[in-house]
């Protein structure tokens, strides 16, 4: 199994990079560093900058074909930056068609905005997203982890840095499942 995680060049929350991405090594599958250009991408703890990353592939390279699942750190430049980039909005709609796992943490959830994927869903974010998936036509919930399947996918999301765990395990059934032929 191969899994997208989707970054601008800047701005990503680190640790809701890491974190998810180790859980997808230790469940046996391949993370790919997916961004709108090539080279690094810079990590934040918060506000200040953090390591830097290497891109293995661009958004203009990749199809949601060439993956099982799409994860969206959060940080709040980097989904702000996605939803102003075609392509980026463009590859994360496509994980919906394809029926795919998306997960999304934090700030990440204003990619599936512009995507216009979050009608009728229910998924929770960083609180002052709430609006703007309402206006989205979703229903925003104050939980540690949301799990939605009232699409053609699962729906993972998470408010924030201390919801890793909970993400990761959601994140980590939804492989599995998908591994198993399921949603």
């Amino acid at each position: 199994m191969k899994v997208a995680f989707l970054v601008a060049p800047e701005g990503v929350e680190q640790v809701e990079l890491t974190d998810p991405w180790q859980k997808v090594k230790d469940f046996g599958a391949t993370p790919e560093l997916v961004s709108t250009d090539s080279g690094t991408v810079q990590g934040f703890n918060h506000l200040d900058k953090g390591d830097t990353f290497p891109v293995d592939r661009t958004v203009d390279s990749v199809s949601p074909d060439d993956y099982d699942a799409l994860v969206l750190p959060g940080g709040v430049a980097n989904p702000d930056f996605l939803r102003t980039d075609a392509k980026a909005v463009a590859f994360t709609k496509g994980f919906f068609t394809a029926g795919k796992p998306v997960a999304a943490i934090c700030h990440g959830p204003w990619t599936l905005v512009e995507a216009d994927v979050v009608r009728g869903r229910t998924l929770t974010s960083w609180p002052s997203l709430k609006t703007d998936i309402r206006n989205a036509g979703g229903t925003w919930v104050d939980q540690e982890v949301k799990v939605c399947d009232a699409g053609p996918n699962t729906l993972i999301t998470s408010r924030k840095p201390d919801d890793l765990k909970a993400f990761g395990q959601a994140l980590t059934q939804a492989l599995e499942s998908a591994g198993s032929g399921g949603k």
